[in-house]
Formats: structure tokens, C-alpha cells, sequence
């Protein structure tokens, strides 16, 4: 009768493993391991942009390197806004530079080129004597603030969480 008994509970103890490994092995499989939506939007820019590099990731900003701009950020979604896009060059930015912003801002906002190009463009071209060297102004639903110092001017373009 003992041996009964113990043949019972090993039985009853091996066919609980098999139900909770059944259990765990489906949950593993039905929500598969999936990179953040930031690092998605980085690979992209790497794979559409010719000579864009990543750096490094730190504090919800992906640096990213390219031979137009002296720095280039990509910022991941925080309490203030959806997603950011920082890039600086040369006081006077060059042709390069303003495809590269606008092709990065494309990819990263979603709108069309052209019209993306236009706003960054815009935004780069009004800093002067007349209207100083910080500019901000919204575009396409897009928060563009442009600055300038001696030697370098940075846009930074940003999408707010309500739009």
C-alpha cells in the first residue's frame, strides 16, 4: 500500500511540473521579445541615411554620428513630447547638412521630405540680424527651435505628446 502511495505522489507531482512548464513555455511564446520602439526608429535612420552611424544610448537619447553634422541626437518619448531630433553643424549650414536633417526628421516624424526640408529650412534661414539668433517656430505640427552661436548653429525639432 506504501508503495502505492508514493508511486501516487511522484505521478502527481510530475504531471503538475508538466502543466506549469506547458503554462510558462506558451507565455514565452506569445508575447515575443521586441526592441524598444526608440532603438527601432535608430536602426531606420541607420539603414536609410548613407553614413550615419549609433553611438550610444544614455537617458532616453540615442547619440548618432554622420560626416554633415558636428552632433546628432535622437530622443525618445518623455513626459514633454513624443519623439526629438537635435543636430548641429556649421553657422552656415551647408546643403549637407539641411539633407540630412530634413531625411532624419522624415523618417523620424513621418511626413513627407519636401515638406520637412521646407520647415527645417526655413527655420535654419531666418536666424539673422533681424530676427536674432534664436528662432522658434511650428511647422507641419512639428516644435522646430533653431539657434545659433559664433561658430555653430543646432536645430532641434520636436513632436508634443498631445498632437
Amino acid at each position: 500500500m506504501t508503495l502505492t502511495v508514493k508511486f501516487m505522489k511522484s505521478t502527481a507531482l510530475a504531471a503538475a511540473m508538466a502543466f506549469l512548464a506547458a503554462v510558462f513555455s506558451s507565455f514565452a511564446g506569445a508575447t515575443p521579445a521586441r526592441a524598444d520602439h526608440c532603438e527601432d526608429i535608430a536602426n531606420l535612420l541607420k539603414n536609410q541615411i548613407e553614413g550615419l552611424k549609433i553611438q550610444f544610448a544614455a537617458a532616453n537619447v540615442i547619440y548618432l554620428s554622420h560626416p554633415a553634422a558636428k552632433e546628432l541626437s535622437l530622443g525618445c518619448p518623455n513626459r514633454k513630447y513624443a519623439n526629438e531630433l537635435y543636430a548641429k553643424g556649421d553657422r552656415k549650414p551647408k546643403p549637407e547638412f539641411l539633407e540630412l536633417v530634413g531625411s532624419a526628421a522624415a523618417i523620424v516624424f513621418t511626413l513627407p521630405k519636401e515638406d520637412v526640408m521646407t520647415g527645417t529650412t526655413r527655420c535654419l534661414k531666418r536666424m539673422g540680424l533681424l530676427r536674432g539668433d534664436k528662432i522658434n517656430m511650428r511647422f507641419k505640427r512639428l516644435d522646430m527651435e533653431c539657434t545659433r552661436t559664433k561658430t555653430e548653429a543646432s536645430i532641434a525639432i520636436q513632436r508634443g505628446k498631445d498632437q
